[in-house]
């Protein structure tokens, strides 16, 4: 397995080393030590280092006066969080992209800031005021990019939705948020081939949609939505609405424990916490061109766009999937310089080779998060940009970036994180909340980015109910669970809670085995999700109790394709296993840690 040591020149080129040297640190430790001992001082100092513009500078940086849960943030304060993603040179490049087959093309700042206004514009004629919510579901493209950054101009809260989810999964997102317009486009694009979307927000029952035309195919919509045309106007002035910093600006949505998905808002301060990240861990510097897949609906599609444009560097999006070499090209092309991935697409381009023989030189460190990785396939990938590190990354929605991963400054070892995130502090706790090298993160707030509510759920019965002190010190679940190693170094081994990762979408087993409860020949049914040792996405298994004879094929088959088109064509069902009861604590809840052992012991 390949390291990677970064050389004295390395070390000196990142921002971590230039905040060293003003504050007369002589090593890493030293500054993580002091950013989370003198948390107002260390988000002070982050929030100048990234300009972060006011209307009104805050009265408080840190008020802790109605407690930790609760802490505020730049108190005092106005301010609306995309001024500070256009502070670059107008001319210097926003987005470079690129279109399945077509070339390279660019957007200045200037250009993307003037289509920003447009669309804000075009918002407030449209009737919706501060306060209002909108929805995207669409793919990650410039125009989601600017619809999302000019609803938040607008001082409107943008809900967004994952374009891979199913109708009735997209329908209980608009139904917790209640968006006036929802922007989607016609169909999605992919190897050729054409998928509605257009079609599956109008049967979520979007109240009113806004379409792209992306294609020739012939989509009638109805008489109260619009064309992207028809509603944008040629305003090129607008002036960003004045919010507080915990004004909502982002409702994004995670897995919790329940049925429903919790979601999440986030304010303006949250991007703040993501771009710090991008500053420090990822060391994006100015005029880097930064490229992660992903979409809006996943708390990363915000962390691009903010982590990117506050550092005054250029998102690069491709339209296509990144599994062919076609997305590798894209890569060196656009002459990207971070890189942020999931470990699947790592273990594709491995077996594939799809990525080999290009020159990804221009690549200075890869980024990695969304599922466990795999040493011997994270040193490929290291290889293929002729060994750049690769930056371990975990963190959350409701964090608003990551409380553990990786830096420029220490050395890298594949598949594991060096550090905690600058800004914030964790514990590992066992089930007796006795401190352990391995056992449940509890995160230690305030952090600047952690969420203090949420619109479907009680926040303190989710993060801080029935936790005990922790010397004293107030501690938040998060539900992952971490191993230290002896080196001091962390490796991820996977939830504890009822929620799983498949494929970097985090979701809950209720949701999951609410709809398998609708076949007719399951009685009740339990979900579980298997880390697999090889690293990559985690493996969904099914248990279900049977009322009437079926096979396991036949089991298995109706399980699968009910899985893909009520929830989510990315979910892989691996395995359908009949029980003949399914194992409940004494108060009736499953015990999914109980049929994850089973499973385990049965492979």
């Amino acid at each position: 397995m390949q390291t990677w040591k970064p050389t004295q020149a390395d070390i000196e080129k990142t921002h971590i080393y230039q905040t060293m040297q003003e504050l007369d640190f002589d090593d890493y430790q030293a500054l993580w030590e002091w950013s989370v001992n003198q948390k107002e001082d260390f988000w002070k100092k982050t929030i100048e280092k990234l300009e972060i513009p006011f209307f009104k500078k805050p009265k408080y940086w840190l008020d802790v006066s109605n407690g930790v849960t609760q802490a505020q943030w730049l108190k005092g304060a106005q301010m609306n969080i995309v001024d500070a993603c256009f502070q670059n040179n107008p001319n210097t490049t926003a987005i470079v992209y690129q279109e399945e087959g077509e070339p390279l093309k660019k957007i200045s700042q200037k250009d993307l800031e003037n289509l920003v206004n447009r669309i804000a514009n075009s918002l407030q004629k449209e009737g919706l005021a501060q306060g209002d919510t909108i929805a995207i579901d669409m793919p990650m493209t410039v125009e989601a990019v600017a619809i999302y950054l000019a609803g938040i101009k607008a001082g409107i809260q943008v809900a967004t939705i994952a374009d891979s989810f199913t109708a009735q999964e997209i329908a209980v997102r608009l139904d917790i948020t209640k968006p006036k317009l929802v922007f989607t486009q016609d169909v999605l694009l992919r190897s050729g081939k054409q998928l509605p979307l257009y079609k599956k927000v109008l049967e979520a029952n979007a109240s009113k949609i806004i379409s792209i035309k992306t294609s020739d195919a012939s989509i009638t919509i109805r008489k109260q939505d619009r064309y992207w045309n028809d509603f944008l106007c040629d305003d090129t002035r607008f002036e960003s609405v004045v919010c507080n910093p915990e004004d909502t600006m982002t409702i994004l949505f995670s897995s919790g424990t329940t049925g429903a998905p919790k979601a999440i808002p986030w304010t303006h301060i949250t991007p703040i916490k993501s771009a710090s990240d991008g500053y420090y861990h990822q060391d994006i510097h100015k005029n880097d061109v930064v490229a992660w897949p992903t979409n809006l609906g996943w708390m990363m599609g915000p962390w691009l766009v903010f982590a990117t444009l506050i550092n005054k560097a250029t998102i690069a999006l491709y339209y296509g999937a990144p599994l062919n070499q076609a997305f590798g090209k894209f890569i060196q092309d656009s002459q990207v310089t971070m890189l942020g991935l999931v470990p699947s697409i790592v273990k594709h381009w491995k077996n594939t080779q799809c990525m080999e023989g290009l020159n990804w030189q221009a690549i200075r460190c890869f980024s990695s998060t969304g599922e466990a990785s795999n040493p011997e396939e994270y040193s490929y990938l290291m290889a293929l940009a002729n060994h750049k590190p690769i930056i371990e990354y975990c963190g959350g929605t409701e964090i608003g970036g990551g409380y553990v991963t990786g830096t420029l400054v220490q050395e890298n070892i594949p598949a594991t994180f060096s550090t905690q995130a600058l800004g914030g502090a964790f514990v590992l706790l066992d089930e007796n909340y006795q401190k352990a090298a391995k056992g449940e993160v509890f995160l230690i707030p305030p952090i600047l980015g952690l969420s203090n509510h949420l619109l479907n759920r009680d926040h303190h019965e989710v993060y801080y109910k029935n936790i005990p002190l922790y010397n004293g010190k107030v501690l938040r679940r998060h539900g992952d669970q971490m191993q230290q190693l002896p080196n001091g170094y962390y490796k991820a081994q996977g939830r504890v809670d009822d929620a799983m990762n498949l494929g970097g979408i985090k979701v809950s087993s209720l949701q999951i085995e609410a709809v398998i409860n609708r076949l007719n020949f399951v009685k009740e049914s339990a979900a579980i999700a298997i880390p697999p040792q090889s690293g990559g996405p985690d493996k969904l298994i099914i248990y279900y109790v049977t009322h009437k004879g079926i096979s396991k094929s036949d089991a298995l088959i109706q399980i699968k394709q009910l899985v893909k088109n009520q929830i989510n064509p990315l979910f892989k069902v691996s395995d359908a296993i009949s029980i003949e009861k399914l194992p409940r604590t004494a108060s009736g809840k499953v015990m999914r840690r109980h049929l994850r052992s089973l499973y385990s012991k049965g492979l």
